[in-house]
């Protein structure tokens, strides 16, 4: 695939390809009115601004922010108070105040400068086409800790190894979203975000410090990056009852006067979790109307709150996980669309027994084919459907009794029955 005019430059590090600190404002890709306006709002910040201060504001290079204060004392936008190291000291003018004053009613943003919506699509397409083919060994290392059938790792490692959604049902408690987390595990590599984006004068805010995590570049030419751009592990993003339809777009922050992008767009180049799909406070065929086209074409459309449309990459894995009927949340028109579907129904009685088991060795504990015998007698008991999470659940609360009793942790009826009462309830039989 032939790389896009707009992909930054990049070069070789010890860590990698990094994409190369701009070289004048022309590389930066964003227009010398916006970086301007960017300084100046950074200089009313501030009782003094000098030039290594704004750079490292920025996230540009010293000389090009140099530059660009030059220009604004020109424009007597700024004073210069003297000299500072290898730059000087600036204080804004009064011409400078007016005209950030009005450039806030506008957009307040302040901070890391952006890169424009076409440098952002490049690099995200760019890094995607690098990332390789995900072998059936990675996805068994990824699943490596979940007691699942067969068919459902199959099914779930033939979705993240093409890229494609998936579709998980089944009762609530049997691992759809352990699921889920295991395999954005084999997603290997880190990708470069920017901090944020600029369309025309308005700036969309994609580096969120609650969903990426930053990995630091090891690289002995750390001053020739593009700082604007960070390096982050693949995101990995759940959305669950709470979504809405607006959620969905950028949202508008009036107080700053800038935009958020949306969670899934915080997602690209990882994962998108969709939990507990149908329980949102919206009607399920809104949202699937709302992915017909994500799915379908790999890009979304988000609206600006002046009504202006832009166009985003939609470079992700999708999976949306239920345990409502799938019939009740879906339609045929949207399940032709998902990658790949398959259902995480309870667990066999052999199933919960190496669940159980596995579970009680990682808590270093000792059981036996007799006591898990004796919890699935009560199960049959009571006429109780069996969750492969509660065999987590109840020796969680052994764990729990045992600490309460002062005693060294262990598994035994009495306490695997007071576990079952308190979990259940005492009602239980």
């Amino acid at each position: 695939m032939e790389a896009s005019p707009h992909l930054p430059k990049m070069f070789e590090t010890e860590g990698g390809l990094a994409p190369e600190s701009p070289s004048s404002v022309a590389a930066t890709g964003i227009s010398r009115t916006v970086l301007l306006d960017m300084v100046l709002k950074t200089a009313y910040s501030v009782s003094q601004l000098t030039t290594e201060g704004a750079s490292a504001k920025l996230h540009l290079p010293q000389v090009l922010v140099g530059d660009l204060l030059e220009q604004l004392r020109t424009e007597a936008m700024l004073e210069t108070l003297g000299r500072d190291g290898m730059g000087y000291r600036y204080a804004i003018s009064q011409r400078g105040r007016d005209r950030t004053e009005r450039l806030l009613e506008v957009s307040g943003y302040v901070g890391p400068a952006p890169v424009s919506l076409d440098a952002y699509r490049a690099m995200l397409e760019w890094q995607m086409a690098q990332v390789g083919h995900i072998s059936e060994q990675q996805v068994e290392e990824a699943l490596a800790g979940l007691i699942l059938p067969n068919e459902v790792k199959q099914v779930a490692g033939l979705a993240v190894s093409s890229g494609r959604s998936l579709f998980l049902s089944g009762p609530a408690g049997n691992g759809k979203t352990s699921l889920g987390r295991q395999l954005h595990k084999a997603l290997r590599g880190e990708i470069w975000i920017p901090h944020c984006i600029a369309v025309d004068s308005s700036i969309i805010r994609l580096y969120d410090p609650h969903c990426h995590e930053i990995v630091e570049h090891e690289s002995k030419k750390l001053q020739t990056i593009d700082k604007r751009w960070i390096k982050i592990k693949r995101p990995f993003i759940v959305a669950g009852g709470e979504m809405t339809l607006e959620s969905l777009d950028m949202a508008y922050l009036p107080a700053q006067r800038f935009y958020e992008a949306p969670l899934h767009m915080k997602a690209n180049g990882g994962t998108f979790l969709i939990d507990d799909f149908g329980r949102q406070h919206v009607a399920p065929e809104q949202l699937l109307n709302r992915w017909i086209i994500p799915l379908e074409h790999r890009l979304d459309f988000l609206t600006f709150h002046n009504g202006q449309k832009i166009e985003v990459p939609f470079l992700l894995m999708l999976i949306i996980a239920t345990n409502l009927n799938p019939s009740d949340v879906t339609d045929p028109a949207f399940l032709r669309r998902l990658g790949y579907r398959t259902r995480v129904s309870s667990p066999t009685p052999e199933l919960y027994s190496d669940i159980f088991t596995k579970y009680a060795a990682s808590a270093s504990l000792q059981t036996s084919p007799a006591l898990i015998k004796h919890v699935l007698q009560r199960y049959l008991a009571s006429n109780k459907e069996l969750r492969s999470c509660e065999p987590r659940d109840l020796i969680e609360r052994v764990k729990d009794i045992c600490a309460h009793r002062q005693q060294a942790p262990m598994l035994n009826e009495e306490l695997l029955d007071l576990a079952w009462s308190g979990y259940f309830g005492n009602d239980a039989a």
